[in-house]
C-alpha cells in the first residue's frame, strides 16, 4: 500500500490541533482542501482515522493506532528531502527550570524529527537569566514563565502554584517556615517571600539550591518546605496551603518568546508549541492567545 505524504500531513496536523480550521492554517492550505485529502487518506486505509462533529474533532480507535507510525514515515520522508539540500542550522533554545518537566525530552525529539538539518542547542536556566539572554540575542526561543513587565509571547499554557512538603512536616504558627528555595535570582523566589512577607508569616531560608531540581529534593527529603508548580509537584510530598495557613501564590503563564522570522524557523516554532501542548490539554478548539503582533501574524 503507497500513502499520499501530503495527506498523512494533514491527518497528523489535525491530530496535533484538533482543528481542520487550525490544521489548514499551520499548513498553508484550506479547510475544504485538509477534509479531502484525509477523505483520500481513509478511503486509502479502509477505516475512519478522525470523529468529527460541530462540537469536537478527535481520534478514531484506528487513528490513535495510526498517529505514531504517521509521524515516523512523515519523519523518514523529511530526513530523506533534507539530505539532498541539507544545510545545517543552529537552534538556541532556553527553557526555565521551573517550567520544563517530563515533556522536555519530547520537545527536544519532536524538533530533532521535525528537521533532521537543525542542531539544537539547550539551554537550562532560570527565567531571569533566559530572559536576559533572550534580550541579548543569546538564544533564538525562551519558554519561560511570563514575568509581570512583559507581555509579549505567545502563551503556551497558564501556571499555577502550591505549597508543598511530606506528611510529616512541622510547622507551628508563629515560629519561621522553613523555607526551600533556589538562589536570589529566582523570579519564584521573590513571588514566594513576597506572598509570606505580605501576610506577616516570618521565613528562614534553610536550603539553598542550585535549581529547581534540587529544590525538590531537599522538600521531598523533608527538610523544608517549597512552593512549586502543579505540574511539578516533588515526589512524597503533600499540598499543605490549608494545613498550615498559608497565603495563595499567584497564577502565571508559560510562555514562548522568538524573534525568528523565515519560514523553516517558523515551522519549527510551531512544532515546538504543539508538543508542549500535548502534555497541557486544553478545550477543543481553543485557539491559542498572543501578545505580540509579530507571534500573531504567523500561527504557531
Amino acid at each position: 500500500m503507497t500513502l499520499d505524504v501530503d495527506a498523512v500531513r494533514a491527518f497528523v496536523t489535525v491530530a496535533d490541533l484538533r482543528s481542520f480550521t487550525r490544521a489548514a492554517e499551520a499548513l498553508g492550505s484550506t479547510q475544504g482542501a485538509i477534509s479531502v485529502k484525509l477523505k483520500r487518506l481513509e478511503d486509502r486505509i479502509g477505516e475512519r482515522l478522525i470523529e468529527r462533529t460541530p462540537r469536537l474533532v478527535r481520534l478514531s480507535a484506528r487513528g490513535a493506532v495510526f498517529l505514531e507510525p504517521a509521524r515516523e514515515l512523515l519523519a523518514a520522508h523529511d530526513r530523506a528531502v533534507a539530505s539532498l539540500t541539507a544545510v545545517r542550522r543552529h537552534f538556541r533554545l532556553g527553557i526555565a527550570t521551573h517550567v520544563g518537566g517530563a515533556e522536555v525530552p519530547t520537545l527536544l525529539a519532536r524538533l530533532s524529527a521535525h528537521d533532521p538539518a537543525l542542531t539544537i542547542e539547550v539551554r537550562l536556566d532560570d527565567t531571569r537569566e533566559l530572559l536576559a539572554a533572550f534580550d541579548r540575542g543569546d538564544l533564538d526561543a525562551a519558554i519561560v514563565r511570563r514575568g509581570d513587565d512583559r507581555r509579549d509571547g505567545e502563551v503556551l499554557a497558564p501556571e499555577h502554584f502550591g505549597w508543598y512538603a511530606t506528611p510529616d512536616f512541622v510547622y507551628r504558627a508563629g515560629e519561621p517556615l522553613r523555607l526551600a528555595a533556589s538562589s536570589p535570582s529566582c523570579s519564584i523566589r521573590d513571588v514566594v517571600t513576597g506572598a509570606l512577607d505580605a501576610v506577616g508569616i516570618p521565613w528562614t531560608q534553610v536550603f539553598l539550591g542550585c535549581g529547581s531540581f534540587a529544590v525538590a529534593e531537599a522538600v521531598s527529603a523533608g527538610l523544608a518546605a517549597g512552593a512549586f508548580s502543579s505540574r511539578l509537584v516533588p515526589p512524597g510530598t503533600i499540598e499543605i496551603s490549608r494545613k498550615f495557613g498559608l497565603p495563595p501564590l499567584p497564577a502565571s503563564e508559560i510562555v514562548l518568546l522568538s524573534t525568528l522570522s523565515d519560514a523553516q524557523s517558523r515551522d519549527a516554532l510551531r512544532t515546538l508549541a504543539m508538543a508542549f501542548r500535548e502534555h497541557r490539554p486544553t478545550a477543543i478548539g481553543t485557539r491559542p492567545r498572543f501578545r505580540n503582533s509579530q507571534m500573531a501574524d504567523s500561527p504557531i
